[in-house]
């Protein structure tokens, strides 16, 4: 994981053209947030689909193709290769990327894009809840302000500079909806981070503002003693071997036994569903499963084919939709992880759920495939098997399509377990577990078509 500068703030603030030019002066990658949503809005609104209408705007995400490039040194955006950068930036289009960015499916849409991004990039990536879900591990987390006057001012003058023929008071009526719309939103609503630092720019220069985020860019690179010593401890994490000595209450395992039998009926009239390998699958506990990411429905149909109930690790935002979710996927096994976070308490969960007698889920890309390829795959399943000296399970699901819709035909295979011992993996060093991340990834490539 890069550098990663979390800048959010209000409408206005300045946060795109900072951004930009901070970006510039680090040798950054600069991620517009803004862009993208204004630019879901844009799409909608040129279909004549009303923002507020959750339905409709969530149909319009079906093929649509949001792209940053970089055109002579400037960014541009393109919806579906057109190039709307000017188009977007109307105060009807604002108040409409206010509008669809309440939608849970749009948040979602642009959610993994973000992180991915951000995964492998010294990024500055600015927005309304970016220091909060997007990026809440960010080194740099930063908020930018100003006084609504002093950023109707400044919007006005750039809108002035374009032609368009908004009047002053329109632009300021447009910045404080805005800001009651972003900060009263159900879902993620424009706040400052905790760990965040505020810039109130309205007195400052552009000049001076790009000098606060650059040095705070700068001091994140140096790495603490404490990062330091965290990283060491990592490195020389124990192998914990999970004895095997747990079984389930038998009670609990009739329930299982019989929820499968029914889930499994209800998933083969859905799908034409087809199991492979499974004479490769332990009848113990205890073991961990490590698959590609296709679909949502991925850890069922796993479990389906697993004799001993599962655990799997879900992405941190799931257990913030709702109540009875969050207590669904709890339920059936799920605990949170933040990506990109780096925090072992994950592994001593996992080892826990191992060692408790369940099985454990993890997908080692990380997030979906929507071409159904293989991804690189993260290190946090081979450093869990390392420590807890473990078979893994590969598996493979595959169904063509980027989703998986009624009547689609799923193969999901199971391959050879794959035991740490067997292949000299004995510690938990960094040779010894990229030793068994390749094995692991490979052996899921090869069962995948």
């Amino acid at each position: 994981m890069g550098i990663n500068i979390a800048l959010d703030g209000p409408s206005g603030a300045g946060k795109s053209t900072i951004a930009k030019l901070a970006a510039k002066r680090l040798g950054f990658v600069y991620v517009d947030t803004g862009a993208m949503y204004r630019s879901i809005a844009y799409n909608a609104m040129s279909r004549g689909i009303d923002t507020a209408d959750e339905q409709a705007v969530t149909g319009s995400l079906q093929g649509l193709k949001i792209e940053l490039a970089y055109r002579e040194g400037t960014q541009a955006v393109l919806v579906n290769g057109e190039d709307v950068s000017d188009k977007i930036r109307t105060p009807e289009v604002s108040m409409g990327a206010s509008a669809v960015a309440k939608l849970s499916a749009v948040r979602e849409f642009l959610l993994e894009t973000q992180r991915n991004i951000a995964a492998g990039n010294d990024i500055i990536m600015d927005g309304r809840d970016i220091g909060t879900v997007v990026l809440p591990n960010a080194q740099v987390k930063l908020f930018l302000t100003a006084s609504a006057e002093e950023r109707a001012n400044r919007r006005f003058k750039e809108l002035q500079e374009k032609g368009d023929p908004s009047t002053y008071e329109e632009v300021l009526a447009d910045i404080e909806q805005r800001d009651y719309n972003d900060t009263h939103r159900d879902i993620a609503p424009l706040k400052q981070a905790e760990d965040a630092a505020v810039i109130d720019s309205t007195s400052m220069t552009i000049d001076q503002v790009v000098d606060e985020i650059v040095r705070a860019a700068e001091a994140a690179k140096k790495p603490s003693d404490e990062k330091k010593k965290k990283r060491s401890e990592r490195e020389m994490m124990p192998v914990r071997p999970v004895t095997k000595t747990h079984r389930l209450n038998p009670v609990r395992q009739f329930f299982y036994n019989l929820l499968r039998v029914i889930v499994t009926f209800i998933m083969k009239h859905k799908y034409d569903l087809t199991y492979e390998g499974l004479e490769n699958v332990p009848t113990d506990g205890g073991n961990v499963f490590a698959s590609n990411h296709r679909s949502y429905a991925d850890p069922v149909l796993i479990a389906l084919g697993a004799r001993v109930p599962i655990s799997y690790m879900a992405k941190d935002e799931l257990f913030h939709k709702n109540i009875f979710f969050t207590w669904l996927i709890k339920t059936f096994g799920a605990f949170p992880v933040v990506r990109g976070a780096g925090d072992t308490s994950v592994i001593d969960t996992s080892i826990d759920k191992l060692e408790s007698g369940r099985n454990l889920v993890i997908f080692p890309e990380g997030t979906r495939s929507k071409d159904g390829k293989v991804a690189r795959g993260k290190t946090g399943v081979a450093l869990i098997a390392a420590v807890a000296q473990t078979k893994v399970v590969p598996v493979g699901i595959n169904f063509e399509g980027e989703k998986l819709t009624k009547g689609s035909k799923v193969v999901v295979r199971y391959g050879k377990p794959i035991d740490p011992a067997e292949i000299g993996v004995t510690s938990a060093t960094t040779g010894d577990v990229k030793r068994i991340k390749k094995e692991i990834m490979d052996s899921i490539t090869g069962l995948v078509y």
